[in-house]
C-alpha cells in the first residue's frame, strides 16, 4: 500500500484523520489554525485520494494498524491523533490497539459504535452517490452557517470525496463492525472528546459516554454544531486541539 500524506509545520506531530465521506483535504481549513509549534500531517485511507491499496476488505482496527505504521514510517516514536466521525473511529482503533505509537488522542463528531447514531446516518447510507453529497451539506453544516457563509458550503461540497461502489461498500462494512464502547476504559493516553450538540448523524451523548468511560478524558461541546464541526468551527477545534496537544507534548 502507497499512502499519500500533506505535511505541514514544525513542533508536535499531530496526525489528522479524516471523516468517512472526505480525503486529506478535509483539514485545510483546520490546519492554519493550529498555529506555530505543530507539526500537522494529514493522510488519505485506504480507498481514498491518492493512496494506492487492494482490493481486499478491511477493518477499522486495520485501519488503525494503517495509522500507527504511518507514525511509525514517519521515524516517529509517537504522535498525537484527531480524527473526525469515520476517522474517530479509526483513532480509536489505534489508540487502543497500538498505544505505544499515540501520545494523545482526540475524538471530533464520531462514536464508539453505531447504537449512538441518528437516522439520518442510514438514510445516507442508502443514497446513491450523488444524492448522498447534497444531502450530507445539510448534515455537516449548520442552517445558521450555510445562510451566513457561502464560501462554508463551497468548503464543505469540496471535501466530499468520490468514490466508487466497490470503495464504499468496503468502507460502510468496516463501520458496520465496528464497536470498542466496552474497550475504552483500557485507553492509556489522554483524551479530548469534542461534538457538536445538534449532530444529525451521531447523537451528543455517545461523546458524553465516550468522556466516561475513557479515564480522564476531556470533553468539549460545541453549541449549535452539526456533523463538520471541524469544517464549519475550525478555528474552535483547532484552538481546542491545539491547547490539549501542547499539555501533552511529546517533545521535551
Amino acid at each position: 500500500m502507497t499512502v499519500a500524506y500533506t505535511d505541514s509545520g514544525e513542533g508536535e506531530p499531530l496526525i489528522l484523520v479524516h471523516g468517512g465521506e472526505s480525503d486529506r483535504g478535509q483539514f485545510d481549513a483546520l490546519r492554519p489554525f493550529l498555529g506555530p509549534g505543530i507539526r500537522a500531517i494529514s493522510y488519505d485511507q485506504r480507498d481514498t485520494g491518492d493512496t494506492v491499496n487492494s482490493d481486499e476488505p478491511y477493518t477499522i482496527a486495520d485501519l488503525g494498524a494503517d495509522l500507527a505504521g504511518l507514525v511509525e514510517s514517519l521515524g516517529l516514536d509517537k504522535a498525537h491523533v484527531l480524527g473526525t466521525s469515520f476517522g474517530g473511529m479509526v483513532a480509536m482503533h489505534a489508540a487502543l490497539d497500538h498505544p505505544e505509537r499515540i501520545q494523545s488522542v482526540a475524538l471530533v463528531a464520531t462514536t464508539p459504535n453505531r447504537s449512538f447514531t441518528g437516522p439520518a446516518l442510514d438514510r445516507m447510507l442508502e443514497l446513491e452517490p450523488a444524492a448522498r453529497r447534497a444531502f450530507m451539506l445539510d448534515v455537516l453544516i449548520s442552517p445558521q452557517g450555510q445562510v451566513e457563509n457561502p464560501a462554508l458550503v463551497d468548503r464543505a461540497r469540496r471535501v466530499l470525496t468520490p468514490r466508487s461502489d466497490e470503495q464504499n461498500t468496503r468502507r460502510n462494512n468496516a463501520v458496520a463492525a465496528h464497536d470498542c464502547l466496552d474497550r475504552l476504559a483500557g485507553l492509556q493516553m489522554p483524551a479530548l472528546v469534542v461534538q457538536g450538540t445538534d449532530d444529525p448523524l451521531i447523537r451528543a451523548d455517545a461523546a458524553e459516554e465516550m468522556a466516561k468511560r475513557i479515564p480522564d478524558a476531556r470533553l468539549e461541546l460545541i453549541n449549535g454544531g452539526r456533523h463538520g464541526i471541524a469544517t464549519e468551527f475550525p478555528h474552535l477545534v483547532a484552538g481546542i486541539a491545539r491547547e490539549f496537544v501542547h499539555t501533552h507534548p511529546t517533545l521535551q
